[in-house]
Formats: structure tokens, C-alpha cells, sequence
């Protein structure tokens, strides 16, 4: 070979270089770059070659316009000479046949002499090219004889160097200069190419994501009973760990937690009941399981949660990670919702959705035949089978994805049941039952001024454990008989206490009664940032603040309960939680809410109003006591008058309470609703096959205790012909079987989800409506979208209700005479004079709540007008949710009935004013979960006016710039706001994808 040096010469071309706009526009940054199942699978050597075909052809030097390499033009010769010499030693060295056939078992030869180069002081971008190529050359060497790169100096090349002419040699020559330059132009290329602002160690680790994802996918695929680890993280990727760490602080899982991931059942897809006390840490084990659905399965899920305000909180907390790991978080709750739900092609969608909410997607995906997408439900609180109409809905939903689809899962978390083996029958599931709490729990009761300790062993269930110490004045004796004050002075302000009460009126007592009794130094504990709370709920109400809780705040004591708005118990909720707050006097609502967890719990009194405490009440309540990683043990007190003594005892010792089917409670209304909704959406065309389907019910499971006076079997005989009855379906006769079919009305009713009871009278009045529709004013509207379901709790103030009449317009007034409610009759009943002809009361209280509406709409202010209208601020925010939720009932039901056409626009229109009942520019940023109108106001002044300007906030600069906005709120309103700009932005691109796609039926030549 001739070792001779060449001499380099570059010519001078150009005095720029080359613009790279064209590269750019066909790289993707590895950020950038879908969620995790691309990176590994792709061959580098493809990604590789693709690069150098599209970018270095021979055809064309991109480095021909380049002077020289940094500035240096004997760069090159100096590495072809060095070259040379490295191959002149190799032949040298390569003239013994025996050591040559050892080194060709061990090295091999390289494209050039670069290889051996340090790569401390290259660029990341380089470093990273230099792997590629090492990947490259191992993917060749597995190919055998098919490799281009030859085993240095083996026995073959070797006796080919001794026969081969100068021709040769000059081509291995001429190859091996190529190898320098080659090589260095694609390490420039890639250098080029190379986004600058990825680091190699982000492009790595979405690399092992990735893998770690793949590998979950294939373990899931072939998943065995002998399988229980699919993954580094319970067949998840480390970066889902990671989050856990990140966001919420988990640096591991409970023992009973990893137990449940890992059981068979768990792994093989069945079924699950898992039943823990409060505070166990349940919903962490479903979250997991719905990751594990999302991005192993690449599957939908639906997590079923009982109240509004529980969804709001489950949106905010799993928005951050959607983002992070590629997927879609959709609030299903009041009057959000899209039914169906956008079909997404590139991303899996997690539904967060109330119980009724949650009815009615799983109904829309049937009737599109979709049900199968939806991999996982999961159901909180799940007992509440048991719990009147929304237990029956419960029961429907699960009943149907049961009946309809093989291949989804149902997790149900439920507190401890006496018939677990029911629920177990029903959803054909295993069960996994644990009495795990993070913090001892220890109950006790107080008679008198005696704390006795709960303990089953004993024989009265009472154990002695001390006599309350605190000096009582008479004044104070008869102020607290119950000894409360002495009760919470052990524990507050240090720690914190829930005192539940049986009524709203006695938690705003208790609250002001405590006050009167401690000490200054109450005051002072941590009174700038009570200050702060305080100017907040003044700002909620728009200048008013509750006069309890202007006097309960700055001793750190508030009460909770429904009275209060949903603005104002958000930010009561936010103090207890940082413990700004020391003590909630609340009702039993808060336990079965948002997770307020106390050092200790007392209950006022063992009574919800007049009804005495149910056992799974009382555990929920004491399951508050104790917090997490704060407590070492919780504390719950039940005082008791003597009267209550032998009845108690059976309440903190007895076994839990049964769970019961309630398709059959008020009169059978779930079964009426259910058969409809079966017939509606073709499941069932006859009696015989709506049996079938009943046979997979909790119902018929309990029949025995619950079908005591009629059978099953007669109770589907009486719905259906009532059914027929109310116009709601027909049936259609043969000689060998009837057809049962549903009726415009009926598609209507169960599509709008609308209360069978009240479906004939809203068509009546939607009917009627359209022959006189006041359009100048929407109090017409806001009457006809009027809950029927909320006119029983309503009694009105006959002189406001005049006030207030007289204050309409002349067209208003007419329209009000038209649906039943003339002035002569309001200032009759206001001047107290007996009206013999009364007409319709229901017609009259729905009037009435309509104009509380109608004045909600035009001012805005809760405080303001529950004030007018002498109502409770809670009661017209209650009313105002249902009126909403209501509202987007009667759009859908309109929808499918061809001659109400004209109201769908128009309550479009209203269910969103009805939604916010904000001022305009705020309904955007009110979109966001959590984000309600002080802090709405709040971030519209702070320069943040539109869903955009918050989902690309910097949170650590909205929580300077928004006053009392603690940091992690920012980065979950931010998370909610992009969360919720992404799934707008991704409907609008499905939209547009479907405008755009081939018709598949396209008549051909």
C-alpha cells in the first residue's frame, strides 16, 4: 500500500456557509417526539442511513463550500498521514498467519483511525453519532458474511494481499482515504443536524422509557398466573415512579398496596373488590392500575367518583400526569361532558366522571359500538350500591359494561361490607380485604366527664380511660353541657380537630361558642396568613364575608356544610389543609368528600338531624382521625347522652351493615329507567332477553330478600307494559314472540338522562313553550331549564316574590300568566288573602325559583341575591349546579326530538351562562378545574386573560405574581389549563382528520 503522503488542496468557493433552514424543517427534537413506544423500536442504523441518503449524496458535497476545518486546512492531511502509518504497522504485523487468525476472533477493523480517539472533548451531538456507528457496525458483524466491514488481516485477506496487482491496492487506498473524509462529514452532518438544545442524557432517558413501556406491553400480552412482575414499577416505567416521588411525595408503596398489585387476579385481568378503612391509601393502588391501562394496554379508562367536587380534585391531581406521559385527563361532572366522547387516534383518554355522568358515557360508547375501547372501571366508594337512586345508576352502569364487553375490567374500592359476597356474585370479581391504616386509629366515647376506650373484648364494649380535667364556670357549664370546649382545647391550635354535627345551624353555633371561650394566644397563631383568608372570602362574595366566620377565622375555627359556597368551601378546605385553620365544625358531608384528615375527631352527637348514625357513617367519620406522616395515632370521641348508651354500643361494635340492590327503590324506578335505556339502545328486543339481562344484576343476586311480594319475572312484565303506557316504547306482536321498540319520546327521555316521572311534563312544556317563546328576555328559558326535582324544598316569601314580579317587564309578566302564574294571584297570596282557586303550587314555586335564577343571570352575585330573595347563599349555589346540569339534560333530550329543534341552540347558549354565571371574559379561565370567579378575577387582572395565557404560564412566576397562590396550586392550574388546551386543540385535529380522510364506499371507475 503506498504509505506516500497525498497533498490536500481545498478551494476557495464561498466565504458562507451553506444555510441549514433545510435541515431543520425535517428534524424533530427528541422531546418533541410522541410518548414512548417509537424510540427503541426504530433501528439507529435506519435512522442513520436515512440521514446520510437525504443529506450527503454522492452526488453532492455539502461540505464542498467550507474553506476548512476549523481554520485548519492541513487538519485532514495530518489525519490521512497518520492513517497511512497505522495501516503500515498493521501489515508489518500481520505477516504471522497464526497471530492474525487470533486477532480476527477478537478485533475488528475500523473505517478509520477516529474510532480510537478519546471522545472526552467531543459535543454530546457527536458522542452520540459515534455510538450510532458502533451500533451500526454490530448490527453488520450479526449479519455474518453479509458484513461490509472485513475482519482485520484474517487468513483469507491476507492471502489476497500477496496475489493482488497495484489495482487493488490503490482501491483499498482510495476506500481508506474515503474513510476519513466520510466519516468526518457525517460527524459534522449529524453535528449539524443534531437539535442543540436536547441533551443526550434527555434523548437516553426517553430511550429507556420507552423500552420500559415496550417491555410492559409484551409482559401484558403474555401474562401468566405464574407472572407477577411485568416491570420496574408494577409493569410501569421508572418515570411513572418518578412522578409518584415528584408530585405527590410517594417514595414507596404501602406493603397491602404492592400485595394487591401483585395479586393473580390483578395480573390475569379479573375483577376486584378491594375493601380497606378510610385513609388506607386505595385510590393509589387504582391510579396505578389506570397508568398501567393507559400506556402498557394503550386502553381508555373511567374512574367513577361520587361528587362533583371529588372530581374536580382527581382532574387537578392526575392533569400533571397526563402531560407527562401522553395522555388525555376529561372531566365528566355538571354540565361538562361530551357524549360520545371524541374517538382520539394517537392518545388514550382517561374519563373522571360523576355517577350519573358516568351512566351516560357508558351508554353513548355502546350506541356507538365502542365500548371495547374502554379497557378499565374504576369505582370509589363502591358501597354505594346501597344508597337509594344513585346506587341503582351505579348498578345500571356496571351492569351493562358487564353484559356488553368481555374484555373490560372493573376495580371496585368500597369500604368494609357485612355481604361482600353479593357484590362479588355481581361483578364476577375476587376480593382483597385488608384492615391497614397509616396511623393507629383509637376510638373512644365520652359520658359525662368520663373517656371510656372502645374495646369489642369488654363486655358493655366500654373500657375506663380517664375523667376529662377542665375547670367549668357555671356559665360555661351551661353554655357547653358537652364539655366540646375541653374536648378540642387538648389538641388545637397545635393540632387539628373536626367536630361533627348533626345539623348545619349547630356547626355555625358550635364554631361561634368555642370561640368565646379561648385564649389570645389564639389570635396570634399564625395570624397574618388568617388575615389573608379572610380578605379572600370577602373577595369570593364580592365585598360580603359571613358574619360567623368574620368572628370564627381569627381564632383558626370555621364551620363546613352545604350553606356555604362552593368558592367559599374551596378556600376553607385550603387553610385546614395547610393549617391555617385548627378546627372544622362540619356535618357528615365532609366525610365522605374531599380527604380532610384531623389529629383528632369528635362527634357532636351520634345523630345526622334526627336520624340515628348508620355504622358505615360513623367509621367514615371516625376514619378522619390521624394524618398520614404527621400522626403517629388519631384520636375519634363520640359524645353520648345515657339515653343513647345501649344504642351506641351496637354502632361502634356491630358488624358492618349489608349492601343492598336499589333498582327497585321509590316504586321501582330503577328497573323502569334501566329496561328503557336497554330497549333504547337495542341490548334487549324482548321480554325474554331484558330477563337475561336482569340476571346479571345485583338485583337478581338478592332477589330472595328483595322480590319477597313479586318476582323478577313479574317485575319486568309491570315496567314494560308501564313503559307502553307513558308512550316510552311500543310493542309489536307476532305469532311467535313480541318486539319491544322505543319511541321518539322515549330515546329522548334515557338520552337526555331526564327523570321518567317528569319526561311527559318537560315535552308538555317544551311543547307549549315553543307556541309563545319570549326571546327578548331568557327568563322564559331560565323557567322551562327550572329543576322539577328542586320545587318541593323551595317555600316563597309572597311579598319579595311580588317585589320581584313587579320589577319585570310587560312581556315577561304575560309569559309568566301563560304558564300558570298571574300577577293577581302573587299579590293575593302576598296580601294574605285565601285564593280558592290556586292552581298548580309546583307551577308557582318553579316560577319563583326561576326568577331567582333570572336575577342570578343578571347580577352575578350569589351574596346579593339569596339575600333578596331571603334563601341561603348555599341553597341558590345548589340551585344554580342543578339548574346547569339540568339544563344540559333538556339540550340532549331536545336533540333527539326533531320538533323542538329551535331550543338546541339557544340552551347551548344558556347551559354555559348557567355553568358559570360569570361575567364573559371569565368563563375561559373558569373552564379550568378549580379555578373558580375570585381567582378567575384574580388571574384575568394579573395579564392572564385566556386559556392559552394559563396554559403556558411559568408557575413559579403565577405564584408571584397572584397573591396568595401557594406554588403547587400554580402548577396545577397550570397542568389543568394545558391539559384542557390539549384535548380542545387534539378534538378541532380529529375534526379535521375526518374532513380530510378517503371515503372508503368512493365509487371507483
Amino acid at each position: 500500500m503506498n504509505a506516500g503522503k497525498q497533498e490536500l488542496k481545498i478551494r476557495r468557493v464561498s466565504s458562507r456557509k451553506r444555510s441549514r433552514d433545510s435541515l431543520q424543517t425535517h428534524l424533530t427534537p427528541a422531546r418533541e417526539t410522541g410518548g414512548g413506544s417509537c424510540s427503541l423500536q426504530c433501528s439507529k442504523s435506519r435512522r442513520l442511513s436515512s440521514i446520510m441518503a437525504q443529506y450527503c449524496s454522492d452526488s453532492e458535497d455539502l461540505f464542498g463550500d467550507y474553506d476548512s476545518i476549523l481554520e485548519d486546512s492541513s487538519l485532514l492531511a495530518k489525519l490521512d498521514n497518520a492513517e497511512q502509518n497505522e495501516r503500515q504497522r498493521d501489515l508489518q504485523s500481520g505477516l504471522s498467519k497464526d497471530s492474525t487468525w487470533r486477532r480476527s476472533c477478537e478485533d475488528i477493523l475500523t473505517d478509520s483511525i477516529i474510532d480510537g480517539l478519546g471522545d472526552e472533548d467531543l459535543p454530546a451531538s457527536q458522542i452520540q453519532f459515534e455510538e450510532q456507528v458502533c451500533d451500526v457496525k454490530r448490527s453488520r458483524l450479526q449479519d455474518g458474511d453479509r458484513t461490509s466491514t472485513p475482519f482485520r488481516n484474517t487468513a483469507g485477506t491476507a492471502e489476497a494481499g500477496k496475489d493482488g496487482n497495484m489495482e487493488d491496492k490503490t482501491k483499498r487506498q482510495s476506500k481508506a482515504r474515503r474513510s476519513v473524509t466520510d466519516q468526518l462529514k457525517r460527524t459534522m452532518l449529524c453535528n449539524a443536524a443534531a437539535p442543540s438544545n436536547v441533551s443526550r442524557t434527555a434523548v437516553l432517558k426517553e430511550a429507556v422509557v420507552s423500552e420500559e413501556i415496550s417491555v410492559a406491553m409484551q409482559a401484558m400480552e403474555t401474562v401468566s398466573a405464574e407472572t407477577t412482575d411485568l416491570g420496574p414499577f408494577f409493569g410501569l416505567p421508572t418515570k411513572v415512579k418518578d412522578l409518584m416521588h415528584k408530585l405527590r411525595r410517594i417514595k414507596s408503596l404501602y406493603d397491602w398496596q404492592e400485595t394487591c398489585l401483585n395479586l393473580d387476579c390483578v395480573q390475569q385481568r379479573k375483577n376486584l373488590i378491594y375493601s380497606l378503612p378510610t385513609s388506607g391509601g386505595k385510590t393509589l393502588v387504582a391510579e396505578i392500575l389506570i397508568l398501567r391501562e393507559l400506556l402498557c394496554r394503550k386502553k381508555d379508562c373511567l374512574f367513577i367518583l361520587p361528587y362533583i367536587s371529588l372530581v374536580q380534585e382527581k382532574v387537578r391531581g392526575l392533569a400533571s400526569f397526563g402531560l407527562e406521559l401522553d395522555f388525555m385527563v376529561e372531566e365528566y361532572a355538571g354540565s361538562k361532558g361530551k357524549f360520545p366522547p371524541v374517538k382520539r387516534r394517537h392518545q388514550r383518554s382517561l374519563y373522571i366522571a360523576t355517577i350519573e355522568k358516568a351512566h351516560s358515557l357508558v351508554n353513548s360508547l355502546i350506541e356507538t359500538s365502542r365500548l371495547d375501547d374502554l379497557g378499565l372501571v374504576v369505582v370509589d366508594e363502591l358501597h354505594m350500591l346501597g344508597d337509594g337512586s344513585r346506587g341503582a345508576v351505579i348498578e345500571m352502569t356496571l351492569a351493562k359494561v358487564l353484559y356488553m364487553s368481555k374484555k373490560t375490567q372493573i376495580i371496585g374500592m368500597s369500604a368494609t361490607l357485612g355481604n361482600i359476597e353479593d357484590l362479588q356474585t355481581f361483578l364476577q370479581a375476587e376480593n382483597y380485604t385488608n384492615d391497614f391504616r397509616p396511623v393507629q386509629l383509637k376510638e373512644y366515647v365520652k359520658l359525662n366527664d368520663t373517656i371510656y376506650e372502645v374495646d369489642p373484648k369488654e363486655e358493655d364494649c366500654f373500657k375506663f380511660s380517664r375523667l376529662l380535667n377542665f375547670k367549668y364556670s357555671s356559665a360555661m357549664q351551661k353554655m357547653d353541657p358537652d364539655h366540646v370546649i375541653a374536648l378540642v382545647t387538648e389538641v388545637i391550635p397545635t393540632h387539628s380537630c373536626l367536630v361533627f354535627c348533626p345539623t348545619k345551624k349547630n356547626c355555625e353555633n358550635v364554631a361561634g361558642m368555642i370561640c368565646k371561650y379561648l385564649k389570645e394566644e389564639f389570635l396570634r397563631h399564625r395570624e397574618a396568613e388568617k388575615a389573608v383568608l379572610l380578605r379572600e372570602l370577602r373577595d369570593s362574595g364580592n365585598g360580603s364575608v359571613c358574619p360567623v366566620l368574620r368572628r370564627t377565622v381569627p381564632y383558626g375555627l370555621a364551620y363546613h356544610h352545604s350553606g356555604l359556597t362552593t368558592e367559599e368551601r374551596k378556600l376553607v378546605e385550603e387553610a385546614y389543609s395547610t393549617g391555617v385553620l385548627c378546627l372544622l365544625a362540619c356535618t357528615s358531608t365532609l366525610a365522605a368528600g374531599i380527604n380532610l384528615p384531623a389529629r383528632r375527631v369528635i362527634l357532636r352527637s351520634p345523630y345526622v338531624a334526627t336520624d340515628f348514625l348508620k355504622r358505615s357513617q360513623y367509621k367514615q367519620m371516625v376514619g378522619r382521625a390521624g394524618r398520614a406522616g404527621i400522626d403517629t395515632v388519631g384520636e375519634s370521641i363520640l359524645i353520648l347522652q345515657d339515653r343513647d348508651r345501649d344504642m351506641a354500643k351496637s354502632l361502634v361494635c356491630a358488624p358492618m351493615e349489608n349492601c343492598y340492590s336499589n333498582l327497585m327503590h321509590d316504586d321501582g324506578k330503577g328497573v323502569l329507567s334501566l329496561i328503557l335505556s336497554l330497549i333504547g339502545l337495542q341490548i334487549t328486543t324482548s321480554l325474554e332477553q331484558v330477563r337475561e339481562f336482569l340476571r346479571g344484576t345485583l338485583l337478581h343476586v338478592q332477589q330472595k330478600q328483595l322480590c319477597v311480594e313479586r318476582s323478577v319475572r313479574e317485575v319486568v312484565q309491570q315496567c314494560v307494559h308501564l313503559l307502553q303506557e307513558k308512550g316510552l316504547i311500543t310493542v309489536a306482536s307476532d305469532s311467535h314472540s313480541q318486539t319491544l321498540q322505543v319511541t321518539k319520546l322515549g330515546r329522548a327521555s334515557f338520552k337526555g338522562s331526564v327523570d321518567l316521572t317528569y319526561s311527559e311534563v318537560l315535552y308538555r312544556d317544551l311543547s307549549q313553550g315553543l307556541d309563545g317563546l319570549l326571546l327578548n328576555s331568557c327568563l322564559h328559558l331560565v323557567y322551562l331549564v327550572t329543576p322539577y326535582d328542586v320545587v318541593s324544598q323551595c317555600k316563597p316569601d309572597w311579598m319579595v316574590y311580588l317585589r320581584q314580579f313587579t320589577l319585570l317587564s310587560a312581556a315577561e309578566q304575560r309569559m309568566s300568566a301563560a304558564v300558570g302564574v298571574p300577577e293577581s294571584f302573587v299579590a293575593r297570596k302576598a296580601a294574605g288573602q285565601t285564593v280558592k282557586n290556586s292552581g298548580n303550587m309546583a307551577v308557582v314555586r318553579r316560577m319563583y325559583l326561576a326568577l331567582v335564577l333570572f336575577a342570578l343571570l343578571k347580577e352575578t352575585n350569589v351574596w346579593n341575591v339569596a339575600e333578596r330573595f331571603q334563601l341561603s347563599r348555599g341553597f341558590v349555589q345548589t340551585l344554580l349546579s342543578s339548574s346547569s346540569a339540568f339544563c344540559s339534560c333538556v339540550l340532549h333530550f331536545t336533540e333527539e326530538l326533531e320538533e323542538l329543534w329551535p331550543f338546541r341552540a339557544l340552551l347551548t347558549e344558556l347551559t354555559r351562562r348557567l355553568s358559570y354565571c360569570v361575567k364573559a371574559e371569565l368563563i375561559p379561565l373558569m373552564e379550568v378545574a378549580g379555578v373558580m370567579e375570585s381567582r378567575a378575577k384574580q388571574l384575568y387582572n394579573a395579564g392572564y386573560k385566556t386559556l392559552a395565557h394559563l396554559a403556558n404560564a411559568d408557575p413559579a412566576v403565577l405564584s408571584k405574581t397572584v397573591g396568595n397562590l401557594y406554588k403547587k396550586q400554580a402548577h396545577q392550574i397550570v397542568a389543568s389549563a394545558r391539559m384542557l388546551l390539549n384535548e380542545k386543540a387534539a378534538a378541532l385535529q380529529e375534526e379535521v382528520d375526518d374532513l380530510l380522510k378517503m371515503p372508503l364506499d368512493l365509487p371507483s371507475a
